[in-house]
């Protein structure tokens, strides 16, 4: 098994472990008419099977002392290989509320974080905007002093769990400095005044998704996640957490398309024998299993050497992001191929996984993106 490697240990082996078999008898195995109600669904059943708990430190009730990449990576992996929504709201609660963990007083901490731990509470991250995605310097959202609170003027869109979150983590200008300096991360629970769902957004796997808008939206001080101006800082170092976890999560959607492949090759029959007699078959399921394999070694590298090394792995989480999204929409893709006209009809494994996959090659950051964080760190260290 993967898990033997030395990248892990016996609380990861015995985890991924655990969470498979749970996840055979306790997922859905088709898409949800309502996900509204299947996403707060899947947060109270994660929550109460003590899943979500290796979303938040020990110190909140987490199940491990600190948060544990090779822990992240390991459950949306497998989360991802039975269910993407399972995924993405495992992945929500980890992210909308990881700054909490970074960043968040005491006090916060404790506010927010059992509840997240518990599946009672459900977290979002409002970092984009209409013009303001890739390039978060250009957010133009602000965040005025007036007092002992900050009045939130402005607009985010693509946010996940846009209008089903209790809270969002929202960025917005505090300072007059342009560039990256000049933002402040707050929690603005969902029902503050001033804070209204402008619209929901319906994309090809659909999940919870809003644009939210802003209006003298009054939050107190004491509800700012870090110093002021150094918002950009704790959505960096949130998003370098999370990012190798969306690797993971590619794994799994690409691990189970070769699993769908592999089944369906030996039983489909073509000019008297099954596809997987075809040479051309077997040449195509060999370079899925290798892309897999090659992505999933990068993926827990960079967990690995954030947890047991303490490095800081924005190069490596870049390149496991980019290598297994994108080779997770090339093996998937193949999958649909050997499945024939079957690979597009609604309701197969492998569709579902076609139209799932393809947003992970954009958010937290797009390819492309991952590409510039690689060749920037690549020629800061060149020497020649």
């Amino acid at each position: 098994m993967f898990t033997d490697l030395p990248f892990f240990e016996d609380v990861h082996r015995e985890l991924a472990h655990n969470l498979n078999e749970w996840c055979v008898t306790n997922l859905p195995k088709s898409e949800p008419h309502d996900v509204d109600e299947a996403c707060r669904d899947l947060v109270d059943v994660l929550g109460k099977a003590g899943w979500l708990r290796y979303a938040v430190p020990g110190e909140a009730g987490g199940a491990l002392d600190k948060l544990d990449s090779r822990a992240l990576c390991l459950i949306r992996e497998t989360l991802a290989y039975h269910n993407g929504l399972a995924d993405f709201t495992f992945a929500m609660q980890g992210l909308g509320s990881g700054a909490i963990t970074l960043y968040g007083s005491d006090e916060l901490k404790q506010r927010y974080l059992p509840k997240v731990a518990a599946g009672e509470w459900i977290a979002a991250f409002a970092l984009s905007e209409p013009e303001a995605g890739s390039d978060v310097a250009a957010m133009t959202t602000s965040a005025t002093l007036d007092g002992d609170e900050y009045v939130l003027n402005g607009t985010k869109t693509w946010i996940s769990n846009g209008g089903i979150a209790d809270f969002y983590t929202v960025f917005a200008r505090s300072e007059p400095i342009s560039g990256a300096k000049g933002i402040s991360a707050f929690i603005v629970p969902a029902n503050t005044p001033g804070l209204h769902i402008a619209e929901r957004i319906e994309v090809i796997a659909p999940h919870p998704l809003a644009t939210l808008h802003f209006e003298n939206c009054r939050v107190p001080i004491s509800q700012r996640l870090g110093a002021a101006g150094e918002g950009f800082k704790v959505a960096m170092q949130t998003l370098d957490i999370f990012r190798a976890s969306v690797a993971a999560a590619a794994v799994g959607f690409g691990r189970r398309a070769l699993a769908e492949a592999l089944t369906r090759a030996k039983q489909r029959k073509l000019f008297g024998q099954s596809l997987a007699d075809f040479q051309m078959t077997q040449a195509t399921l060999a370079d899925m299993a290798t892309a897999m394999e090659s992505s999933a070694l990068l993926t827990y590298q960079a967990a690995w050497l954030r947890d047991v090394k303490g490095a800081i792995t924005t190069r490596e989480a870049a390149m496991a992001k980019m290598t297994a999204t994108e080779s997770a929409q090339q093996v998937i893709d193949a999958a649909v191929q050997i499945f024939g006209g079957l690979g597009v009809k609604r309701g197969e494994i492998v569709e579902r996984l076609y139209r799932e996959i393809r947003s992970l090659r954009i958010y937290e950051g797009a390819t492309e993106v991952q590409k510039l964080i690689i060749a920037r760190s690549l020629l800061k260290e060149s020497t020649r």
